[in-house]
């Protein structure tokens, strides 16, 4: 289990992950299982807030009441060195290929991941 590990969705600055002891694949969504090959318990891991821009997308229109004053913001799908795809924000200048890096910050009442491009 995450134990001690810093999680976003617990309200903690940090992205956890899982991986299996049996393939090795990763997995973001925590599951009781592999979803690669089914081995039980997979191994929960910390991320390390890097990644690889692999899709954005604008949002321009609020998708409820409480996202209207963060309107316009920027989704995007992150590839992490560990082996995962997520979603989260990001910088409205973000492309496909920008190295980022996570930090966290308040979206309409929570804290979430947001990714800004990685200092070279």
């Amino acid at each position: 289990m995450s134990g001690n590990l810093a999680d976003w969705t617990k309200g903690g600055e940090g992205i956890v992950y899982q991986s299996c002891s049996a393939c090795g694949k990763a997995q973001y969504f925590h599951r009781s299982f592999c979803a690669a090959c089914g081995a039980p318990d997979p191994v929960t891991k910390s991320a390390s807030g890097a990644g690889t821009v692999y899709a954005t997308s604008l949002v321009c229109r609020a998708a409820t009441p409480e996202t209207r004053a963060h309107v316009p913001y920027n989704i995007v799908l992150v590839d992490t060195p560990e082996g995962f795809r997520m979603m989260a924000h990001g910088d409205n200048d973000l492309a496909i290929g920008d190295n980022v890096t996570a930090r966290y910050q308040q979206f309409a009442g929570r804290l979430v991941p947001y990714f800004a491009k990685a200092k070279s």
